[in-house]
């Protein structure tokens, strides 16, 4: 889908065109407001993705007000609920999710999926990083793989998600990749990526599964470095930092992040709530605040969103039930 910078003059055609000039139509969005409901506390991932979207809303003349809720709970799964529960009031309200919410409906760790929300878009992509103290003995990927093989207890690696998350698959996958017994990988699972960032710094650990963008400014900084990353080529953000792939691990793993509405919200809306965040990825406001987050644009509307998290289930459960996560 092309993209184009959005004048205050094309801002209101687009409005007009997805009927938010109607005020009383049922199907219009209030671009007055919106609010984003996130599943998890400050300084996450998800935190970063939805105040950052809504930035960028807000400095490119999109909307005029955004609000924002830290819901934790239940790994992510209390503010599922909140939405299916309350959704009658959420008529202007976005809830930001990533692959977590594929991972732990099919763990279970919640009883809802995807399917119980109305997929309004993705948005970003945030590649995995393997992250280790500035000081640590590991220089490069090779030394992880060869060090595991001769003493994984080692090798602890950690993440701010429970075993059996996404921080941990992506760890599994990237090990599994270099020839060794994935079962025999030890995880530490914080309840946050803050509490295993410390716990990476403190020494309790030696390497941390994350994102590219939640490790980005402490690498910048020198307080970590980061080894390796899981997307197809090198990311802007981090330049000097190589991809598993061209070390020769066969790993490409992106962590979308988008968004979703309460499950009784119109098609038409959804739809108009689909554009606007397309929209916004034109803008050089958002162009800004991806780089400083060193997210990769992966847009994907409504129904192509749908199909996306259908085909990733598949993949993932799949990967899961290899690894041992699923039976």
């Amino acid at each position: 889908m092309k993209l184009t910078t959005f004048t205050s003059s094309a801002i209101a055609a687009v409005m007009l065109t997805m009927g938010m000039g109607a005020a009383n139509a049922s199907d219009s969005i209030d671009t007055s407001k919106i609010h984003f409901l996130i599943p998890g506390g400050p300084g996450g991932g998800w935190d970063g993705t939805a105040r950052g979207t809504g930035e960028a809303l807000l400095k490119s003349g999109m909307i005029e007000n955004a609000s924002y809720q830290n819901m934790s709970g239940g790994g992510g799964g209390k503010a599922i609920a909140y939405m299916i529960e309350t959704a009658a009031k959420q008529t202007d309200t976005l809830m930001v999710n990533s692959t977590p919410i594929v991972v732990r409906s099919l763990t279970k760790v919640f009883p809802q999926s995807f399917r119980d929300l109305k997929p309004v878009a993705g948005t970003i992509a945030d590649y995995g990083a393997f992250v280790v103290r500035a000081n640590s003995k590991f220089q490069n990927w090779d030394e992880v793989v060869a060090e595991f093989k001769k003493n994984p207890r080692k090798v602890k690696f950690s993440g701010g998600s429970a075993r059996g998350s996404l921080d941990h698959l992506v760890a599994a996958m990237a090990m599994q990749a270099g020839d060794v017994d994935v079962k025999r990988l030890v995880y530490v699972a914080y309840d946050a990526g803050g509490k295993a960032m410390a716990g990476l710094l403190s020494g309790e650990t030696a390497i941390l599964s994350t994102g590219v963008g939640e490790a980005l400014n402490m690498a910048q900084s020198g307080e970590v470095r980061i080894l390796a990353i899981t997307s197809p080529k090198r990311v802007e953000a981090v330049p000097n930092v190589p991809t598993l792939t061209e070390l020769g691990y066969d790993v490409v793993f992106a962590n979308w992040r988008g968004f979703f509405a309460a499950p009784s919200m119109s098609d038409e809306k959804v739809a108009a709530y689909a554009k606007l965040l397309g929209g916004v990825q034109g803008t050089p406001e958002w162009n800004e605040i991806k780089a400083r987050n060193g997210w990769v644009n992966l847009y994907n509307p409504d129904t192509e969103f749908y199909q996306f998290l259908e085909n990733q289930e598949q993949v993932i459960g799949g990967l899961m039930k290899e690894l041992g996560f699923l039976r």
